[in-house]
């Protein structure tokens, strides 16, 4: 069984399609976004097309992605359809698409996103986020774009220095930049920082959502961030394995109200402005997470040294809560604690299998 043809998974795009949302913005507009074939890029597609089909939003979508068979893969329903276009380049690369015309929203999803990345090319964790961007922002300003979305991430916040619970977006706690780990969450700052100066310089409209630690049923299989391998193991019937004590206390969002949050902002932000999309409801201790997945999926949970590889590529933070409340000031509201979330994820994988 796939995704389109699983009643659970199409009742959260029908969900956030359905959502109290200025989406006359969108009518009759083109949007593109890079990392199109990625576990928000994917799902917020899904939705958009389902608001094509259920009030005639006219929205073209402009898909850009490296691997061309992955994406038919992902988007088989979607070939035939005048409104879908896929572009297969490397963003890091200049003149994306530069054949294309007016394109009114443009985002930028991809991004090395889990912790073999960071470690087994960092070099590709920092060009996506600052050379791939660039390349984004030029395009978008020679395209005329509306607004322009950068997908930032909790780690821009660096380690919690122990004088807040919440990380607010004026938040700025430390980073050790001298190290093979700082790739991303410096390069995010960076990019951050060059949106701005776009804003400025070239009068661009930009928002920028900051993501917590997303996940849900389109998930990469090759993701090796710490709750998706507890979500593979446990949906293979096989031990959580947990590579520290697990002390460690995360924000997570569920990919249904990390998208619903990424539309709020792009809808109806102020430009320049970043909002964290989190809530306390989905916030988790690491060995509480693994338990809670173990226990859905009838296995255990194991302790298990990391290897160099993988200590290499995970983040030293201890504490990262994120404060969601500028993003609710929008009227954005989660449907998703931690517990539905999971629980939802887990018998979506459990059915496509």
């Amino acid at each position: 069984m796939d995704l389109y043809h699983n009643t659970l998974y199409l009742e959260d795009v029908r969900y956030v399609s359905n959502l109290d949302l200025p989406w006359n913005e969108l009518k009759n507009s083109t949007i593109m976004l890079s990392g199109a074939t990625g576990l928000l890029g994917s799902f917020l597609i899904d939705v958009i097309f389902e608001k094509n089909k259920s009030d005639n939003l006219n929205c073209t979508v402009v898909a850009l992605g490296r691997d061309r068979k992955k994406a038919w893969e992902r988007f088989p329903i979607y070939k035939s359809d005048p409104l879908f276009m896929f572009i297969p380049c490397d963003v890091t690369h200049p003149n994306i698409a530069n054949n294309l015309g007016e394109v009114d929203y443009v985002l930028h999803l991809a991004s090395n996103t889990h912790p073999i990345q960071y470690s087994t090319d960092p070099i590709g964790t920092i060009t996506t986020n600052i050379i791939g961007l660039q390349n984004m922002l030029d395009f978008a300003v020679s395209h005329q774009t509306k607004r322009f979305v950068f997908a930032s991430s909790n780690e821009i916040y660096g380690e919690n220095r122990g004088d807040v619970e919440f990380f607010n977006e004026g938040y700025c706690g430390y980073i050790n930049s001298n190290t093979l780990r700082a790739g991303y969450p410096e390069s995010k700052r960076c990019g951050e920082a060059l949106c701005q100066a776009y804003k400025s310089q070239k009068s661009l409209d930009v928002v920028i959502p900051r993501f917590t630690r997303s996940y849900g049923p389109t998930m990469q299989m090759s993701d090796t961030k710490a709750i998706s391998q507890f979500i593979k193991k446990g949906i293979a019937g096989e031990n959580i394995v947990l590579k520290s004590a697990g002390t460690q206390f995360y924000s997570y969002q569920y990919m249904v109200d990390s998208v619903s949050g990424l539309l709020t902002i792009l809808l109806c932000g102020k430009n320049g402005e970043a909002y964290n999309i989190a809530d306390a409801g989905s916030d988790i201790m690491l060995k509480d997470l693994a338990a809670m997945i173990a226990k859905s999926c009838n296995t255990e949970v194991v302790f298990e040294l990391p290897d160099t590889v993988e200590s290499a590529g995970y983040s030293t933070a201890t504490k990262a809560r994120l404060d969601g409340h500028m993003l609710k000031s929008l009227g954005w509201m989660p449907k998703y604690t931690i517990n539905t979330g999971l629980e939802k994820t887990i018998s979506i994988l459990k059915q496509i299998q």
